[in-house]
């Protein structure tokens, strides 16, 4: 098999009916995605659950696994971290530094990307310089496809990419883009690895750099797990007959699912934010506060100190707090070793349940 190198942005498209009918869905979908973020009035809530699902989604397609339990641990307690936990950690912590570069800069360039593998992977090693990257059955071993190996190559088509991406007088829709984008950059393979994850952040990075989403809460990982032969499928199809448009049907499909599925858990967290605020109400010795409420919903795991340093209460108080919590079946404690934590058990339902896609 020899090496595909893809063609330069933009091509040529034969956008059918039936594309412009999903567009709109999809675009409907993902605006009334935007609209219910702002229901839940802490932000960080939403960033922190919902990244943390994405970050575990991602890695599982590279077969990184771990448990919910490993990663809400690791959230509050590093001591706690195996080795799978951390990759998601490295996830989260590249996806949230591209959101931050984003904002700060209001462009979306290969800068940026390296500056995102980097935090994925841990090393300066950037774009390919050396050949030898192949892509791989993971069953039969079979290589699939040969990306570019020529460094030159792979600056030349990630430079002309960097300028696909920040092209704000094209015409062509974003979401449209956005499957063009995606087949691209997985094609090109410009890392030495982590290339599947840092293609999926620029999904969401691209979504909010065209404000079709304020904040990275959509993400494709649960769909592409859902459906993950005919995802390789139709990215080879197009690597061998230049025809884009079954792929861009995959893709609007799959923001579609995404969005509603995402509204589905926001509107589960925000009833259960409801409900538990409307429980600490009730008692006699109120320890109801927003602040508190906000606290118990921003990991699923928390511990003394946490509530200690947030609420900036005496630990004998914070522990007060939590213990009512407990007996009010809010939360459950488990001990590891010498330390105690708490469990929300209504957010730790939620955020456990695979998303639908």
């Amino acid at each position: 098999m020899q090496e595909f190198i893809p063609q330069e942005l933009p091509v040529s498209l034969n956008l059918t009916l039936k594309i412009y009918k999903l567009l709109t869905t999809a675009s409907r979908k993902l605006a009334e995605l935007n609209g219910f973020a702002k229901i839940i009035p802490n932000q960080d809530i939403l960033i922190n659950s919902l990244v943390l699902q994405e970050a575990k989604d991602s890695n599982a397609i590279e077969n990184i696994i771990t448990t919910h339990d490993e990663l809400f641990l690791a959230q509050i307690d590093e001591t706690k971290i195996t080795k799978n936990a951390k990759e998601v950690q490295n996830y989260e912590l590249a996806l949230k530094t591209g959101f931050k570069l984003l904002q700060k800069d209001n462009l979306l360039l290969n800068k940026h990307i390296l500056e995102i593998q980097r935090y994925l992977e841990r090393n300066n090693a950037g774009f390919r310089t050396q050949s030898g990257t192949t892509l791989t059955n993971p069953l039969t071993g079979e290589i699939k496809h040969i990306p570019p190996q020529n460094a030159d190559d792979i600056k030349r088509l990630m430079s002309n990419l960097e300028k696909y991406i920040n092209d704000d007088t094209d015409e062509l829709d974003p979401l449209i883009k956005l499957a063009i984008i995606h087949y691209q950059f997985e094609t090109i393979h410009p890392f030495y690895d982590g290339n599947g994850r840092i293609g999926r952040i620029l999904n969401i990075l691209y979504l909010v750099y065209h404000k079709l989403l304020d904040l990275p809460i959509l993400y494709l990982s649960a769909y592409i797990i859902a459906t993950k032969d005919k995802y390789y499928k139709l990215l080879e199809e197009v690597s061998k007959t230049a025809s884009f448009n079954d792929w861009i049907e995959y893709v609007l499909i799959g923001v579609e699912k995404t969005s509603y599925a995402t509204i589905s858990r926001i509107k589960a967290i925000d009833l259960a934010m409801q409900e538990i605020s409307q429980t600490l109400q009730k008692q006699k010795d109120t320890i109801y506060s927003k602040d508190f409420v906000e606290l118990l919903f921003s990991h699923p795991y928390t511990k003394i100190q946490s509530i200690e340093k947030g609420l900036k209460v005496h630990r004998h108080t914070a522990s007060v707090y939590l213990k009512i919590c407990q007996e009010l079946g809010i939360l459950d404690c488990i001990k590891i070793g010498r330390n105690k934590y708490f469990i929300n058990i209504k957010l730790f339902e939620i955020l456990s349940q695979e998303l639908i896609c």
